[in-house]
């Protein structure tokens, strides 16, 4: 079973939720981790492939949009397209992604806006009944 981070911003805008995703890649990168960010539409992955090279002066974040060489230790896909199992997967999707159990690490982003939260607690719910272990952080 995976263990699956939700991470409750006191944020309310989608944009905080997208760079929370580039910090914590670009963090699990630098501990030598393999991560996939999944979102929900080709916009979405598009934006964050973007924001990658300039959420923070300076940075430097390798990845690549799923589907390429895939030999980047960060990819980004979207929709229902399947993912291979890396070290950590962040989600920025509505609803629990049918591949999250076969990663180690689950990251749940969850912004202030009320929507995004009711989706948050169904997919907690669904987490659970599935048997992975569950923590939260207030960021």
């Amino acid at each position: 079973m995976a263990q699956v981070d939700f991470y409750i911003l006191d944020r309310s805008d989608e944009r905080a939720r997208e760079v929370f995703a580039c910090k914590l890649a670009e963090k699990a990168w630098r501990l030598e981790n393999t991560i996939h960010i999944h979102t929900m539409t080709s916009g979405d992955a598009q934006r964050l492939d973007e924001l990658l090279w300039t959420f923070r002066d300076g940075s430097f974040v390798p990845h690549e949009m799923l589907g390429s060489a895939n030999e980047a230790p960060i990819t980004i896909g979207f929709g229902a397209a399947e993912v291979e199992s890396r070290d950590l997967l962040i989600t920025l999707c509505d609803d629990v992604l049918p591949f999250s159990g076969a990663f180690p690490r689950v990251a749940e982003l969850v912004i202030s806006e009320e929507n995004c939260r009711q989706k948050s607690r169904l997919r907690y719910a669904a987490y659970r009944d599935q048997g992975h272990k569950l923590e939260t952080h207030k960021i």
